[in-house]
Order: C-alpha cells, then structure tokens, then sequence
C-alpha cells in the first residue's frame, strides 16, 4: 500500500510560513526539527493524520525565485473544506485574499485564494461535503 505523506512548498521564511499555515489557515505544526546550519525540517498539515507539507525556506537564488511560483502561476494545491462558505468568511476576515468567485462545478463549489507567497489555491467543498 503506498499514501502520499508530504509535498515541498518553498518558503522565504519559515516562521512566516508557520504563522500563515497555523494562525491564519488553521492547520497544525506538526513537526519542527532543527536540523542545524538554519535548516529546520517544518511539517504542517491541515489535518493532524493527513497529508502534510513540508515548508522548505529556499536555499539559494534558484530556490528563492521559486517563492510564489511553486507550480508557475498554476493551482498546485487542493483542499477540501466541508463548510467553503464559513472558511472564505473566516480567512477573508483574516486577510487571506480570494481571486475567484465562488462557483459551482460538477466536484463542488470551488474558489481560489493566494498563500502568504501567491501561489494559487483552490479550496473546495466537493458535494458530499464529507458526509454531509
């Protein structure tokens, strides 16, 4: 059995990215490892059990000139909501900023918000809404 466990974003700092992730988001540190020479090993994840994602701070300037641009301008990230409605007031109120409309597709309503670095996001609440 294989389950997909973590995917890079590449930061510009990793405490910016952790007060985004968590504070603003609501997802939860789940590790934060020191790894010596500033290098730190940042794991957060929307649910405590679920896939995470590993915020890497960029190292050099081709990793630095990734910063925003993590799938070049594309959506690159997908979460699912089971309520889009109370997350788009909340994170607005928070200064998350949405760039689409909410709308409705045949996988659920959908909108797209930016991260603390631009890259595009879409936040779905697909039908059944887990269970709903």
């Amino acid at each position: 059995m294989l389950r997909f466990h973590l995917a890079t974003l590449v930061v510009d700092d990793y405490d910016d990215a952790i007060a985004f992730f968590v504070g603003t988001l609501g997802f939860v540190l789940t590790e934060d490892t020191d790894l010596g020479d500033g290098r730190r090993w940042v794991v957060v994840r929307p649910d405590p059990s679920g896939t995470g994602i590993l915020l890497a701070e960029a190292d050099g300037e081709r990793q630095a000139a990734a910063v925003g641009m993590q799938a070049g301008g594309r959506v690159s990230f997908f979460l699912y909501t089971d309520d889009l409605d109370r997350d788009v007031e909340a994170w607005t109120a928070r200064g998350v900023r949405f760039i689409d409309a909410i709308r409705a597709e045949e996988y659920g309503k959908v909108t797209v918000f930016l991260d603390l670095y631009g890259n595009p996001w879409d936040l779905i609440e697909p039908p059944s809404a887990f269970g709903h």
